[in-house]
């Protein structure tokens, strides 16, 4: 157990600062560049409300993080349909190819560190990501509510 919680540790360290490395070279914040990360998973526009929730920023912090995706090209924000108050935000497709191309070779070698694990052995890899950010879910949850 110690082993894999030392392991995990140095994974998150590592992720991090690959995720900081990788936005420093698009021109974004590292926060900004989880939220489009985060975005591209989810369907759909979202308010920022949602996009706060989602990122874990508070909702003056998330309209911040919008105006900065929209003037990087990355969001767009348009009134929603059903309550005009409101406006949507949705990810724009305009830096696309240069995201893409950016990803390209980190993508191909995260793929091939698990190029010889098994079905078996992703299916559990991919269980222990989902509770470990479960965890991390609640975690966080609790640190900012106690």
């Amino acid at each position: 157990m110690a082993a894999v919680t030392a392991t995990a540790r140095r994974h998150h360290a590592a992720y991090t600062l690959f995720n900081q490395a990788m936005a420093e070279h698009l021109g974004l914040h590292p926060t900004d560049l989880q939220c489009v990360s985060l975005l591209a998973l989810e369907p759909g526009p979202h308010s920022t409300g949602q996009i706060a929730e989602l990122t874990g920023l508070t909702s003056g912090s998330a309209t911040r993080l919008v105006d900065r995706l929209q003037k990087a090209g990355l969001a767009e924000r348009r009134p929603d349909a059903h309550d005009r108050r409101k406006m949507l935000v949705s990810l724009t497709t305009g830096r696309t190819p240069e995201i893409e191309a950016a990803w390209d070779t980190p993508g191909r070698a995260f793929d091939q560190a698990l190029d010889d694990f098994t079905d078996d052995e992703l299916t559990v890899i991919e269980r222990y990501l989902r509770r470990t950010t479960d965890v991390g879910t609640e975690q966080t949850a609790r640190l900012r509510t106690g």
